[in-house]
Parts: C-alpha cells; sequence; structure tokens
C-alpha cells in the first residue's frame, strides 16, 4: 500500500460503511463538506468502477493549528477517507496517517498533541464505520 495510508477491511459493504462513517463523522461534531461518488462519476462517462467514495470531513479547532503552522498542510486537509470495494468484494477503509502528514509538512514539534488528536478521533471514526 501506498506510504502513510492506513487500511483498515471492514465488516461491511461499501454503502453502509460509508454511511456508518458519515453518521459518525457528524455524531462528533465534524462538518462533513462532501460525499464524492467515483463510481457513479465514472458510471454517468460511461465508464465502469467498483464501489469508491471519498469523504471530506474536519474540524476547524482541529485543522486550524496544523495550518498556521505549515500552510501547506492545507493541500491535504481537510481530512479525507475513501471506501471502496476490492476486486474479491472485500470493502475497505483508507486514510492518510495524520503523523505521515505531519512528516510530509514538516510540522514543528509544538503541533504533535493536536496530531494525535486527530489520528484519535480519526482511529475512532475509523472502527465505528468498520467494526459490528
Amino acid at each position: 500500500m501506498a506510504d502513510g495510508l492506513t487500511n483498515l477491511k471492514s465488516s461491511f459493504g461499501p454503502s453502509q460503511t460509508m454511511d456508518r462513517l458519515e453518521a459518525d463523522v457528524k455524531a462528533r461534531g465534524m462538518a462533513v463538506f462532501a460525499r464524492i461518488d467515483h463510481a457513479a462519476g465514472a458510471a454517468a462517462a460511461g465508464l465502469v468502477l467498483r464501489p469508491t467514495e471519498v469523504l471530506i470531513f474536519g474540524h476547524a479547532k482541529g485543522g486550524t493549528p496544523l495550518m498556521q503552522a505549515a500552510q501547506t498542510i492545507g493541500i491535504d486537509l481537510p481530512l479525507k477517507a475513501l471506501v471502496w470495494q476490492d476486486d474479491a468484494g472485500t470493502t475497505w477503509l483508507s486514510y492518510n496517517d495524520p503523523s505521515w502528514l505531519a512528516r510530509r509538512h514538516a510540522l514543528p514539534g509544538e503541533t504533535e498533541a493536536a496530531i494525535g488528536n486527530i489520528a484519535a478521533a480519526l482511529r475512532a471514526v475509523a472502527q465505528a464505520a468498520t467494526s459490528p
């Protein structure tokens, strides 16, 4: 898998996994900015793509301090999670590891607590979406 990417196998199908993810993100007080259905876009272009959706979400209190430290991290914020189905029919949830993002953007040490909080929140929503 790609460097810095966390992948969790889901106990649910793609639609249910994404619905669970979106509901848990909202329940935790985060904003959902977009839900992008790549498979629907492919179908509209006459192409076939297995279920593939991205949820873009976040909270200004979590992301702003990181952008204050290194504005380039704004290219990776808000947070994104990908729900996709592989060729064997297994559903996966993938997201960028916040520690990897911190290294990518050379965030200073004083952002470590914020990165830890974001990582914990991502783990929690990903687990809620993928586990029974």
